[in-house]
């Protein structure tokens, strides 16, 4: 006999979420640790330079990184620790070099194709939006092969603030015409979860390997992989519906540069 999950497949999804509670018009990923985890290599690669050194590089530090853009400095930590100068545009032209390297072998997390072509199955919008450099997150997109995916890519450059401020998801939610309460985000860091909150929007916390180990705010559900439960089964365990798809804007306000 086929279980639940495997029925909630071959239904159709409009007919399966009956609810008109609250509706939903697209979807926001993150990217670093929801798409593909880079945050387990990286905060390897530091924690082995730090025990070079005869240091620890603690989670409870590191979570400060996670999401964001300068929210913590291991160099300037690990001098802190070792009271020694460290040539910084050195180390860190090694640790980049390793890391890219490192996120050569990983995969698309499991689960995340499905959400996303769910979601687009469902007519909604499907947006990335992530802290960290345009270079970064488009080379690994084309690496896989998903950027096609996504009706818009927002990154570090095109906001003033990166996250925990709200504006990364407020300019994917205005780039596909979407009210941002009618937008679900997908995170998996603190720093994440606390923007997609302050930008009004229902969040659904993805753990990884490292942020597992963490003490999470609060989201509307949280899940230890999106492989676990359909994009529907989300759906109607927050009482969303989908919305028809609101009409996507130009190419060029979706691929612009940041606002002013």
């Amino acid at each position: 006999m086929a279980s639940a999950e495997t029925r909630s497949h071959n239904v159709d999804p409009k007919r399966a979420l009956k609810s008109d509670l609250h509706r939903v018009h697209a979807l926001i990923l993150d990217f670093d640790g929801l798409v593909i985890d880079t945050e387990t290599p990286i905060f390897e690669i530091w924690r082995s330079v730090y025990r070079e050194h005869g240091q620890e590089l603690l989670l409870e530090d590191w979570r400060r990184a996670l999401g964001t853009a300068g929210g913590f400095d291991p160099v300037s930590r690990l001098e802190a620790l070792v009271h020694v100068h460290i040539e910084r545009d050195r180390l860190t032209r090694a640790v980049r070099a390793r890391h890219r390297a490192a996120c050569d072998t990983q995969p698309v997390l499991p689960g995340v194709v499905e959400v996303i072509d769910s979601g687009r199955m469902l007519g909604l919008g499907v947006a990335l939006a992530s802290s960290s450099p345009g270079e970064w997150v488009r080379h690994w997109l084309e690496f896989h092969g998903l950027r096609d995916r996504f009706d818009a890519v927002c990154v570090r450059e095109n906001v003033e603030r990166v996250k925990p401020a709200p504006d990364l998801f407020l300019l994917a939610a205005s780039r596909m015409g979407a009210p941002p309460a009618a937008c679900l985000v997908f995170e998996d860091s603190p720093n994440g979860i606390r923007a997609a909150r302050r930008a009004g929007m229902p969040c659904v916390a993805v753990t990884n390997a490292i942020t597992r180990e963490l003490r999470l705010p609060s989201a509307a559900l949280v899940l230890p992989s999106l492989a676990g439960m359909s994009l529907i089964d989300i759906l109607r365990r927050l009482q969303l519906f989908p919305a028809s798809r609101p009409r996507p804007a130009s190419r060029c306000a979706r691929t612009g540069s940041r606002r002013t």
